[in-house]
């Protein structure tokens, strides 16, 4: 689709009132994602659900920050209340706090606020998943990424949005020397390897842009080479 259609999509969608929210803003899509939210300036509202308030560089009045405990998330209910639209790029790793509490997060966390803001009318859901997820795969952070997808799907979103990305290309805030050497192998070979690896911009740019498309399909999984072409057309 041509640049010149998205504006209007997006003439039309902002004249709507629409609000939204974000789970896990303060990580690195969520992050990306943020910017793109406000710079696209679709919604009239978005809010921030979080552990904790994250500072902002854009300057903005749009942007509301919720801090939760996600281990009660049913004493914050409330904060769901009143979105079109949620997006989720919330998650962590198995080597970061061991396989239990990344199950809980992935999975427990991620599907909880999807069934409060179902439950409170939020018709559409994005989610960032993984390249590979499948509730049946003998790996822990597949199959916990597959199992969330299909619960998810469960609830009955009027759009269920699954993006599947391969090695996101991103520089990270932390310190992980392994990872910096994929990531650049992934970078030089991108354009040969166009299932394997995405810019993380793109993941961000895919998400908003389908917002805004209409579908007769509830729910829709976009892979890795899927998302990297949202990209490609949003740096034409």
């Amino acid at each position: 689709m041509a640049e010149a259609d998205f504006r209007t999509l997006e003439e039309d969608f902002r004249k709507q009132n629409r609000s939204c929210f974000v789970l896990g803003a303060s990580g690195e899509t969520g992050t990306v994602l943020l910017k793109e939210l406000i710079q696209r300036n679709i919604f009239s509202r978005i809010t921030l659900i979080g552990r904790r308030q994250i500072s902002i560089e854009e300057d903005t009045d749009k942007v509301v920050q919720e801090v939760v405990d996600f281990e009660k998330l049913d004493d914050h209910a409330a904060v769901f209340q009143g979105h079109d639209v949620g997006y989720c790029c919330l998650g962590t790793t198995r080597a970061k706090v061991g396989p239990e509490m990344f199950a809980r997060v992935d999975h427990d966390y991620v599907l909880k606020s999807a069934e409060l803001a179902r439950a409170r009318g939020c018709s559409q859901f994005h989610l960032e998943s993984s390249r590979g997820a499948d509730k049946n795969s003998n790996f822990l952070y597949l199959k916990v990424k597959g199992q969330v997808e299909a619960d998810i799907e469960a609830l009955g979103f009027d759009r269920f949005l699954i993006y599947r990305p391969g090695v996101l290309l991103v520089d990270r805030q932390e310190s992980r020397p392994m990872e910096f050497v994929a990531r650049q192998f992934f970078r030089a070979f991108s354009p040969v390897l166009p299932s394997m690896s995405v810019p993380i911009q793109a993941v961000a740019v895919a998400m908003v842009s389908n917002t805004l498309l209409k579908s007769d399909q509830k729910t829709e999984i976009l892979e890795n080479k899927v998302i990297a072409a949202f990209g490609k057309q949003k740096a034409k």
